[in-house]
């Protein structure tokens, strides 16, 4: 047991922004044909990246830690223990930022990984299996997680039996027991996918994506033309577990997905990206604030479709005549200034100046793969399938990194000639911009490239309780 904190634990996000730079990525490597039953199936896999620009390895994969099953499909990651260890109220000053987390979306299992005995080859130390969550919490398809104050805050599709409803349980931060599930009272809510919270309001948010039947074996048109998938924002009391508002963006904007919160615990608003409006194919963010004692929620940011001929389009959209951008992720930086949109669909990575978020403004923009445009990378040797995905920001904001592998069977409806398993970088200009880093492109070979988390934190894996 240490004495002193984590030092990569910071009581707020401004010292953050301060930290080290980050020297290895961690990236969730899945395998598609063992998913798909195709031939020569691998295991998943856990990516060490180099990102030292000093190491004659910068830019490589220099580990790869597989699972010991197949057909996971690892997916989103986080720590065991951040920065919230340090909150007053519920104070573990004595945990590690240790093990990383991965939750496998198909398999229903949760991975440990630690990262300290050799942070560049991380160990599996154990693996909680789905009978123990479905007995626990009664979940399954565990998607993301978040290290709290008190405990692992694990997200989940549904039940065992592929319905609904979906939510939230919790595991012990040193252990990783299934201690059970989080909702005491969770009211109208049954669609689920992302949550994050405001810990100075003591409120939790949650989205909608849908069931694992809604989702497993591709985009359902009929569900999406039906408007079936999740389109609502709730508001929980985060102490009591208790769901205390439901707020409607309207049914034509379908799958509510990816939260980013204000870093800075004082503020009360935060940004929900929605991946496509059944009315245009348009994608958009939408902006949560808190309005005298209740949360509204309104759209800031529309993103049309991009027409495109028909020849370029997979057959689920040829009817369309356009490419929709596919809002898949958002990510917003430890200073709250920028937000960063990924546009799978498109290819485009998005940023906005958000110092208003009621009016962010778009100052930003590099192509790079997509549905139609298939941009190169200057280190690609050719066009390139799969677009910006999985978007992480650096602590100190000045460095981006992003992926291009969605979900095996979605990527194979967009992406229906195969999609390339790549990772980049992009540099954050001074005042506003952003450009690729031509000698940064990562190749992960036959497998996908999913999500990404830095050594020592990064702007999506701590809340801080201080300003």
């Amino acid at each position: 047991m240490p004495f002193r904190p984590d030092p990569t634990f910071y009581p707020s996000p401004r010292m953050a922004m301060d930290a080290p730079r980050e020297r290895l990525a961690y990236v969730a490597a899945p395998d598609a044909n063992a998913v798909l039953g195709r031939p020569n199936p691998l295991r998943d896999g856990l990516a060490t990246v180099d990102l030292d620009p000093r190491s004659p390895t910068y830019s490589q994969i220099i580990a790869l830690a597989e699972v010991p099953n197949f057909g996971d499909e690892l997916h989103h990651s986080g720590w065991n223990a951040c920065s919230a260890a340090l909150c007053p109220y519920a104070p573990h000053p004595h945990v590690e930022r240790r093990y990383l987390m991965l939750p496998a979306l198909r398999s229903s299992r949760i991975y440990v990984f630690d990262t300290k005995l050799d942070p560049r080859r991380p160990k599996l130390v154990r693996t909680i299996e789905a009978e123990e969550i479905a007995s626990r919490a009664g979940y399954s398809r565990p998607h993301t997680l978040h290290c709290g104050p008190d405990g692992i805050y694990v997200s989940a599709l549904g039940n065992p039996e592929g319905e609904g409803p979906g939510g939230i349980f919790v595991l012990d931060c040193e252990s990783f027991d299934v201690l059970g599930r989080w909702e005491i009272d969770r009211g109208p809510q049954h669609l689920h996918y992302d949550f994050w919270w405001h810990l100075g309001h003591d409120t939790l948010i949650s989205s909608e994506w849908g069931t694992p039947k809604m989702i497993e074996d591709g985009v359902v048109p009929e569900l999406l033309l039906g408007k079936k998938y999740g389109h609502r924002l709730h508001v929980w009391d985060l102490r009591r577990r208790k769901h205390v508002q439901a707020l409607d963006i309207g049914d034509e904007h379908q799958m509510a997905l990816e939260l980013r919160p204000a870093h800075d615990p004082t503020k009360a608003w935060g940004f929900m990206g929605v991946v496509i409006s059944v009315a245009d194919l348009s994608a958009s963010v939408w902006l949560w604030y808190r309005e005298g004692e209740r949360w509204a929620i309104k759209k800031v940011i529309t993103i049309p479709a991009e027409p495109a001929s028909a020849d370029l389009l997979p057959p689920l959209l040829k009817g369309f005549g356009a490419v929709p951008p596919l809002v898949t992720d958002i990510n917003l930086s430890l200073d709250d200034k920028y937000l960063y949109v990924s546009c799978w669909g498109t290819g485009e990575l998005r940023q906005y100046d958000v110092s208003n978020p009621h009016e962010p403004k778009h100052v930003g923009s590099v192509h790079i793969g997509g549905i139609a445009r298939r941009t190169p990378h200057a280190r690609s040797g050719g066009p390139l399938t799969g677009a910006p995905q999985m978007v992480e920001v650096s602590r100190d904001g000045k460095r981006i990194y992003f992926t291009s592998g969605l979900y095996t069977t979605w990527d194979e409806q967009f992406y229906p000639d195969g999609l390339k398993g790549w990772m980049v970088k992009v540099d954050v200009k001074e005042g506003g911009g952003i450009a690729l880093d031509p000698d940064f492109y990562v190749d992960f070979g036959p497998r996908r490239a999913h999500q990404v988390r830095l050594e020592g934190g990064d702007a999506s894996s701590d809340s801080f309780c201080y300003p």
